[in-house]
């Protein structure tokens, strides 16, 4: 009976992690380029009171055994890279990813991180940044007496802007993406950006377009791919496991409360 009670008490705590990453996604709903975080178990180790297959006469073995379970535990928390929808701003310098492929910026450190978030903003220097500052990598930098109101960007990538009023568009650079044979395996480390792990791979690198990675679209940004009815759902399903796992202690308590009271 014991058992029951520690055994409940695994299923409240994973229904406690499943909320959290509920929650999480809600508060993340309209994050651009956020990716849901979806939360999986698997259940504890058995205790095998009888194996199955064990001699039951001379001639015979028991077709099933005893296994009693201890629970479930929190097995991971997986990103869900599913595509999320587009939403047009007008800004002259923001950019969708449609399809596979992150964008690449650079570090305080130096070191490289990716990101879906593409609301660029332009420094002191012209050069395109994140809204942190972070450069976007190949470095795209907009030269003196541009016109960013005619900064374009083509599905493909390649970046021109018209400068000193001439009508002839000149191109400043390439924005390449990367893709990653896991890219459930990236770290994330929060303001829209991920980085790579051992369990995700090394980047590979493409022009948008090209060898199966995404284009890129101008004046778009990808929006939060969280579905708000999906989450409530989901909501609704873990606190109603919680109550269950809830009730298993208070029945496992009033039955220990009832052989403590047999004899008075």
């Amino acid at each position: 009976m014991v058992r029951s009670l520690w055994t409940a008490a695994t299923g409240m705590n994973g229904q406690q992690s499943n909320i959290d990453a509920i929650s999480n996604n809600l508060s993340n709903v309209n994050t651009t380029g956020y990716k849901q975080q979806r939360v999986e178990f698997e259940d504890l180790m058995y205790q095998n009171v009888k194996l199955a297959g064990t001699p039951a006469t001379e001639d015979t073995v028991t077709p099933v055994g005893i296994q009693q379970g201890a629970g479930v535990k929190l097995a991971a928390t997986q990103r869900v890279f599913a595509q999320g929808s587009l939403q047009n701003t007008g800004v002259d310098t923001d950019i969708a990813v449609m399809g596979d492929g992150f964008f690449r910026v650079q570090q305080y450190d130096g070191s490289y991180a990716y990101t879906r978030d593409g609301s660029f903003k332009v420094d002191m220097t012209g050069q395109l940044v994140t809204s942190n500052g972070l450069r976007v990598m190949p470095e795209i930098i907009l030269p003196q007496g541009y016109d960013v109101h005619t900064l374009t960007v083509s599905d493909g990538g390649r970046v021109t802007v018209k400068v000193n009023g001439s009508n002839t568009p000149v191109e400043v650079g390439q924005l390449d993406l990367y893709r990653f044979p896991n890219e459930p395996g990236l770290k994330a480390e929060g303001n829209n950006l991920f980085t790579v792990t051992n369990a995700s791979g090394n980047p590979i690198a493409g022009r948008p377009g090209f060898d199966g990675m995404g284009v890129t679209k101008h004046k778009f940004l990808e929006m939060s791919n969280v579905s708000v009815v999906n989450e409530m759902v989901q909501m609704i399903v873990a606190q109603r496991a919680y109550e269950f796992n809830s009730k298993a202690i208070q029945t496992s308590d009033n039955m220990l409360n009832t052989a403590a009271n047999l004899k008075r």
